[in-house]
């Protein structure tokens, strides 16, 4: 059964109840494989999102942060690999980019891995985004970009939805008439398990142009 986590950002670390539900769906803890949003910059290993792990007490074998450093080839062996493979957060375009370019995106797709994805990462993991300005992508047109595609729906990620719900809805409106979004800020997540969607904090659907608020069943 394949799992997605589909994050926002966490101010602090994971709140309990997310970190049981990690736990339990984490099961192999041999290799975490990190995607860098901006692969030019070699940042440490010890990543904001690998320390929301260490704090939920998911601990593995081996550690890598896939950038720029790393020879595509071996990108593409650490993603077969990989026990979870966690897309982090930062630039979107940066990212998506590299995914292309190194060709890991297809790889992803076949994974057996738990698959997660912080802000940027997580819209990256989605089927279709938004590129607009007006999210704080550094853009002058708005256009439509494709992720990985995970799971056939569009995410926006780490954005102040409620200050700016109507700009939401018509920003998104032409999109949500061909794919559901799901649209969330901080300390959110979606997870994604088998046939099954889970949400935990503020997330909202966005579906054919109407926007409603999801219960949390996490």
């Amino acid at each position: 059964m394949k799992t997605h986590y589909y994050l926002g950002w966490f101010s602090n670390y994971f709140p309990k109840n997310l970190s049981i539900e990690l736990q339990e769906d984490i099961t192999d803890r041999k290799s975490l494989a990190m995607i860098s949003s901006n692969p030019s910059i070699y940042e440490d290993v010890d990543a904001t999102e690998r320390s929301w792990l260490d704090q939920a007490g998911i601990m593995f074998d081996e550690y890598h942060l896939i950038n720029y450093r790393i020879q595509k080839e071996e990108a593409q062996k650490l993603i077969q690999n990989a026990s979870v493979i966690f897309l982090l957060g930062g630039n979107i375009l940066k990212q998506n980019g590299f995914l292309k370019e190194y060709e890991l995106s297809d790889l992803i797709k076949k994974s057996s891995a738990v698959v997660m994805g912080a802000s940027a990462g997580a819209i990256n993991m989605s089927a279709k985004w938004l590129c607009s300005k007006n999210f704080g992508d550094k853009v002058e047109v708005s256009s439509v970009y494709d992720g990985i595609g995970l799971d056939n729906f569009s995410v926006l990620s780490h954005f102040d939805l409620e200050r700016n719900i109507a700009l939401v809805q018509s920003e998104l409106s032409p999109l949500s008439e061909e794919i559901n979004i799901y649209a969330s800020n901080k300390d959110c997540a979606v997870r994604v398990k088998g046939d099954e969607i889970d949400i935990l904090g503020n997330v909202y659907l966005i579906s054919h142009s109407n926007i409603q608020k999801l219960d949390e069943t996490l």
